[in-house]
């Protein structure tokens, strides 16, 4: 099992990238929540990897963070979740909006993440709900924010329609001390403006 990697980055082209390690390229695949996460290319990297076997391929995936490799660790154990399916997941929602979804049993956020129909978000918010208690995926960041002023900008942002991943790229980039949820949208707001 190959547990992390640490290289140079040698090319990023979602949902592929290339690491040069001791002259080796490894090729992985990646969410986009770690695509954003990463430095330019020629930069040193340190990636999680979760490394995957099935009869027709050897598949290498990478993660910016524990969290993520978990959630797609306990994805792939849900029926009809595979690795393309499970880094959909990962691209278009946060480890801890798809935590929040589970918890509230939100049906309809799970079904607006491209690949995701009915039935898969049913098995999913099924399924998953033990998979979070147990290993502790939820963690303490969702169970602290979700009532704070960055649960109530997180989910003003969602309502404005923003997806979950490029909401929680946004909130991540601001110092978020002393700001009230109001603060905090009209910072991420201006920030979007501005590119």
């Amino acid at each position: 099992m190959i547990g992390f990697l640490r290289g140079t980055l040698v090319s990023k082209h979602p949902p592929e990238l290339t690491l040069d390690v001791g002259g080796v390229g490894y090729e992985l695949e990646a969410p986009m929540s770690t695509f954003y996460q990463l430095p330019n290319v020629g930069e040193p990297i340190t990636i999680l990897t979760h490394f995957l076997v099935r009869e027709d391929a050897q598949l290498l995936y990478g993660f910016s963070t524990e969290p993520e490799r978990a959630l797609f660790r306990n994805l792939l154990k849900v029926s009809g979740v595979g690795g393309r399916v499970a880094l959909g997941i990962l691209s278009g929602i946060s480890v801890e909006g798809f935590s929040r979804c589970v918890l509230d049993r939100d049906l309809v956020t799970l079904t607006r993440i491209p690949g995701i129909g009915r039935k898969t978000a049913e098995r999913l918010l099924v399924e998953m709900k033990d998979r979070l208690n147990k290993t502790g995926i939820q963690g303490s960041k969702v169970a602290s924010i979700e009532d704070g002023a960055e649960g109530q900008a997180y989910g003003a942002l969602l309502a404005l329609g923003y997806k979950a991943a490029e909401v929680s790229r946004m909130l991540s980039e601001i110092d978020k001390a002393q700001m009230g949820p109001e603060d905090l949208i009209r910072e991420a707001l201006k920030r979007v403006h501005a590119r």
